[in-house]
C-alpha cells in the first residue's frame, strides 16, 4: 500500500513539473525581445555592430544612412569602408 502511494506522489510531482514547464513557451514576446538586448555578446547576445530594432529612435537615422550609402558610387563606398581590394577578398582567398 505504501509503494502505490509513493508512485502516486511521484506521478503527481512529475505532472506538476511538466505542467509548470509548459508555461515557459508562452513568455511574452515583448519581454524576450527586451531581454535579448541586454545579454552580453560573450553569452550569445547581439554583436556590437547589430542594427537598431525597428520602432526605436535610432532606427530611422540608421535607415537614412543606409540609403545614403546605397546611393553612393561604389568607389566612394569602398573608400569609406576602408576596403582597398574592391570587395573581392573572399574570392581571392588562398585555397586550402
Amino acid at each position: 500500500m505504501r509503494a502505490s502511494s509513493l508512485r502516486l506522489s511521484v506521478a503527481a510531482f512529475v505532472g506538476l513539473l511538466l505542467s509548470g514547464l509548459g508555461g515557459c513557451g508562452t513568455i511574452n514576446e515583448k519581454l524576450t525581445e527586451g531581454m535579448a538586448d541586454h545579454v552580453p555578446q560573450w553569452a550569445g547576445g547581439l554583436p556590437a555592430n547589430a542594427p537598431p530594432r525597428p520602432g526605436t529612435a535610432k532606427y530611422e537615422a540608421y535607415m537614412k544612412e543606409q540609403e545614403r550609402r546605397r546611393n553612393m558610387p561604389a568607389a566612394e563606398r569602398e573608400k569609406l569602408e576602408g576596403r582597398a581590394d574592391g570587395g573581392t577578398a573572399a574570392a581571392t582567398a588562398p585555397a586550402r
